[in-house]
């Protein structure tokens, strides 16, 4: 399970009222209760970032964030510390190499620091979604930084990923690091016009995008593009239409996946995929995170759905109490709690 819009992605500030009340124990206990075995906890490094002296930690926000993780690992669950920056903060990082270096002093400290933590249950996530359009470059920073990791945390296992935004094709592209302790690590949103449907980010026209269907079909399709008002737009929707986006072809990206990893002999995870809810209908978004997890599973690919209780949830909140969603349970294979 992702742990989103609690230390990361937060777009009213990192107060000690959200930290504290975010997602409670009982949140995490729930969690558990629906059948999953760990959590990936998003952090965004920049409040315990300081500009010029970046492995001089914030001790006050650390203490929330070692709160959160103990709260996690005390229900049995294990827990994936994910990096999970903004965007401004990942362009840094693809065009600065001092930014690079304050980055490997950050990761200095904050894999000692939790390099205390059981390295059974502790995992080091290097980099949500690398925004590096030189996967060259993103090669050679992936490789610094898991370097620096290792050094101080030798147990913990570290998870890596492709360059760009962590799909599946920047994965294949990618030479595994020579480090024998690494999962490598892709999300899986395909095809992004339907799981972003009426999203009012990134890709303008999907926000005019309303109860797509999957499986696709042209006949379906049509009836949606209809609603978006540019040509060219409209042609996305009627394409995704007939290109009949099944399981079949979920499996045939993912069985990719799989021989990458089996040629090369590395354990991979799926650390994102799912729907964003909103203007989803419940049948198709079922239907789709069905078929992504039973594709996952036949290749004993390990997975994170995203998220909790945020856009893309499997549960909703009312006031502060997190129900969950039945289909979408039964959809990952489990049971209401």
């Amino acid at each position: 399970m992702n742990a989103s819009g609690w230390f990361a992605q937060v777009a009213g500030g990192y107060t000690k009222e959200h930290l504290l009340s975010y997602i409670t124990s009982r949140d995490i206990a729930l969690i558990k209760t629906m059948g999953f075995d760990h959590v990936r906890l998003s952090i965004d490094p920049q409040p315990m970032f300081r500009e010029g002296k970046a492995d001089a930690l914030s001790n006050e926000y650390l203490g929330y964030l070692d709160e959160a993780v103990r709260s996690i690992l005390a229900d049995g669950l294990a827990v994936i510390l994910d990096i999970h920056p903004d965007r401004e903060f990942k362009s840094k990082l693809a065009r600065d190499d001092g930014a690079v270096e304050q980055f490997a002093d950050f990761w200095r400290a904050f894999a000692k620091h939790y390099g205390a933590f059981d390295p059974n249950l502790v995992f080091f996530e290097i980099l949500n979604e690398p925004e590096v359009e030189d996967r060259y470059r993103w090669a050679g920073m992936q490789a610094k930084l898991a370097a620096t990791i290792r050094a101080a945390a030798p147990q913990n296992t570290i998870i890596a990923t492709g360059a760009r935004w962590s799909a599946d094709d920047d994965l294949l592209f990618m030479e595994p690091l020579r480090d024998a302790n690494v999962i490598y690590s892709f999300h899986f949103y395909e095809p992004h016009i339907f799981t972003h449907q009426g999203a009012n980010w990134a890709v303008d026209f999907w926000h005019f995008e309303h109860g797509l269907a999957y499986p696709s079909t042209p006949e379906s399709a049509e009836k949606v593009a209809s609603e978006v008002p540019e040509a060219a737009h409209r042609l996305y929707v009627i394409r995704y239409g007939f290109e009949r986006w099944n399981g079949e072809r979920i499996e045939a990206e993912i069985s990719q996946v799989a021989e990458w990893a089996r040629v090369h002999r590395v354990p991979v995870i799926c650390g994102e995929f799912g729907v964003y809810r909103r203007y989803a209908d419940p049948n198709p978004r079922a239907a789709w995170l069905a078929d992504v997890r039973t594709a996952l599973e036949r290749h004993a690919i390990g997975w994170t759905v995203w998220d909790y209780s945020g856009g893309f949830g499997v549960t909703t909140k009312t006031d502060g109490t997190a129900i969950p969603d039945e289909s979408a349970l039964r959809a990952l294979g489990l049971k209401m709690p």
